[in-house]
């Protein structure tokens, strides 16, 4: 079964859902939050091949948690917020919360399946070479 793990970034913290097991928790947006939210995932789906962290871009905030999850081995994608809005519209889904939105960037990966990416979608090695403290290329 995919596992497709959903998460609303903000500046303070990470809300994340995952589909289609119902699941929604929150962690800090920070390194030690970071090390939680990779510990609950690989304690609980073990494979990381199986697990796709889809993230919504916002505006820098969202570095971290991309960073450091491509780097413990886990598929990341970064998600136009305009996408999962247009979704969510199209759901009927209205109710703007960051637990929803959550709900909504996994259900939505989950519907596309594995064969979608986004366009323009940067590949895992990239995400490796960031620096997780300031997010700019080690190169």
């Amino acid at each position: 079964m995919d596992i497709i793990v959903g998460i609303d970034v903000s500046k303070e913290r990470l809300d994340i859902s995952i589909a289609p097991l119902g699941t929604a928790f929150f962690v800090e947006n920070s390194h030690a939050g970071l090390d939680d939210l990779i510990g609950r995932l690989k304690a609980t789906h073990g494979a990381e091949a199986s697990c796709v962290v889809a993230l919504e871009a916002t505006g820098g905030f969202e570095m971290l948690a991309a960073a450091g999850l491509s780097s413990a081995g886990f598929a990341v994608i970064v998600v136009n917020p305009a996408q999962v809005r247009a979704y969510a519209n199209a759901i009927g889904r209205r109710a703007k919360t960051d637990p929803i939105d959550a709900e909504v960037i996994a259900a939505s990966w989950l519907r596309r399946g594995r064969k979608s990416a986004p366009c323009g979608m940067p590949k895992p090695r990239r995400f490796r070479r960031l620096s997780i403290a300031g997010g700019r290329s080690c190169r």
